[in-house]
C-alpha cells in the first residue's frame, strides 16, 4: 500500500482529503500544519507529499526546500495544493522543485488522478531499463500504458536492406531511429566531386541516425548497408519518449555521442598526420575490432579495395600498392579477395 502524506492547516479540507485517499487505499498520514509535516515525512518517508502553500509555522515553499534539502525525502514526489489566488506564486513552488500543484476546489477525480500520474512517472524513473532493443520495448510499453506493444523484432517493424543499399542520405531529415539486428552498416560523407569517406562502421547491437534526432537537424552523414542487414526501425516519436522518460537511456545515447566525437577526432588527427602504411594498418585493425568474431582464429574479411580505401582515407591505387608491401612483408594474407591478418602486433606498432 502506497503512504501518502497530507500538510493542511484547514481541518475540513483535511479530514475529507485524507477520506477519499483512504478510500482510494493509501496509506494516509495527515499534519496541521509544516512544522509537523517535516517531522513526520522525516518519520515515515511517504511516498507522496501533498501540501498546502500557505499554513502557519512553517509554509508549503519551507516544507518543499526541508524536502529537497533532505537526502531521506530527495526524490519523494511532491504536489501543492493552493487556491486559485495563489496560483500566479506556484511558478515560485515548481522552479523549487515541486512535481505538480492541485488547485482548490478539486474534484475526487482531479485529486486521484494527479496522484496516479505522479506515482507513473515516478516508477519509470525507478524502473531499470536496459538500453538496447528488449529495454526500448518494455520502456515504451510502461510509458504509453500499454497492455501489449508489438515487439520490434517482428517483420513490420524491421526493414532488410541488400548490400550497398541506402539507409539515409546526407541532407535529408531524420523520422526515425534504426538499430541493427543483422549485417552491418558503414556511414559516410560525399565531396562534390563524389569522393567518400568512411566514417563509422556499424555492427549487430549498434545504433544509428541518433545524432540528427537529438539535434533535431538534418543527417550530416549518408548510411549504407555495408552488407545485407536487417534493421528495427523505431519512430522518432518513441525516441523521443525514450529520451524524455529514462535517464539510463538518454545517458547511453549521451555517451555514444562522446564517443562519436573522440573517434571522429583520432581520425581526423590521423589523417592530418600519420603516414599511409599507418593509416591502412588503422584500417585493418578498426575492421578486426568491429567485426572478430570468437569463432576466428585469425581475423579475415572480405572488403572491396574502394571501401577499405574509403576507411584509410586515401585513393584506392594507394591502397593496393600498400596492402601488397603488407603482404610481401607477412603481416596480411590475401586469399580470394578476403583480407587476412597474420601479424596484428607489427600492424598496431607500425610507425609513421
Amino acid at each position: 500500500m502506497r503512504s501518502i502524506l497530507l500538510i493542511e492547516d484547514n481541518d475540513e479540507l483535511r479530514d475529507n482529503t485524507a477520506e477519499i485517499l483512504e478510500l482510494a487505499n493509501y496509506k494516509v498520514t495527515t499534519a496541521a500544519n509544516g512544522k509537523l509535516g517535516i517531522q513526520a515525512a522525516l518519520q515515515q518517508k511517504p511516498d507522496l507529499i501533498i501540501c498546502d502553500v500557505m499554513m502557519p509555522e512553517l509554509d508549503g515553499y519551507g516544507v518543499l526546500h526541508l524536502v529537497n534539502k533532505n537526502t531521506v525525502l530527495s526524490g519523494v514526489p511532491f504536489i501543492f495544493l493552493t487556491a486559485k489566488s495563489e496560483r500566479s506564486d506556484l511558478r515560485k513552488g515548481m522552479e523549487m522543485g515541486a512535481d505538480d500543484y492541485i488547485t482548490k476546489p478539486f474534484t475526487d477525480i482531479e485529486l486521484l488522478n494527479a496522484i496516479e500520474s505522479r506515482f507513473k512517472k515516478n516508477d519509470l524513473v525507478k524502473n531499470s531499463y536496459t538500453a538496447d532493443e528488449k529495454g526500448i520495448n518494455n520502456l515504451l510499453q510502461d510509458v504509453k500504458g500499454l497492455t501489449a506493444l508489438n515487439d520490434l523484432t517482428d517483420n513490420s517493424n524491421v526493414n532488410v536492406y541488400k548490400k550497398t543499399q541506402v539507409i539515409y542520405m546526407e541532407g535529408n531529415y531524420p523520422n526515425k531511429l534504426f538499430f541493427i539486428k543483422k549485417g552491418k552498416v558503414k556511414t559516410f560523407k560525399s565531396t562534390d566531386l563524389g569522393k567518400e569517406l568512411t566514417i563509422d562502421l556499424l555492427n549487430e547491437g549498434d545504433f544509428l541516425g541518433y545524432t540528427a534526432l537529438i539535434e533535431n537537424s538534418p543527417y550530416k552523414e549518408s548510411a549504407e548497408a555495408f552488407e545485407d542487414c536487417e534493421l528495427s526501425i523505431i519512430s522518432k516519436e518513441d525516441f523521443d519518449l525514450l529520451l524524455n522518460n529514462n535517464m539510463e537511456v538518454a545517458t547511453k545515447f549521451i555517451k555514444l555521442l562522446a564517443k562519436n566525437v573522440s573517434e571522429k577526432e583520432n581520425q581526423l588527427l590521423s589523417m592530418a598526420y600519420n603516414s599511409l602504411r599507418k593509416r591502412v594498418a588503422d584500417a585493418l585493425l578498426i575492421l578486426q575490432e568491429k567485426y572478430k568474431n570468437d569463432e576466428q582464429d585469425k581475423f579475415s574479411i572480405h572488403i572491396s579495395r574502394e571501401d577499405l580505401a574509403n576507411i584509410a582515407g586515401t585513393a584506392t591505387e594507394s591502397l593496393i600498392r600498400t596492402l601488397s608491401d603488407f603482404k610481401n612483408e607477412k603481416l596480411i594474407e590475401i586469399k580470394n579477395g578476403n583480407i587476412i591478418i597474420e601479424n596484428e602486433k607489427k600492424l598496431k606498432s607500425m610507425v609513421n
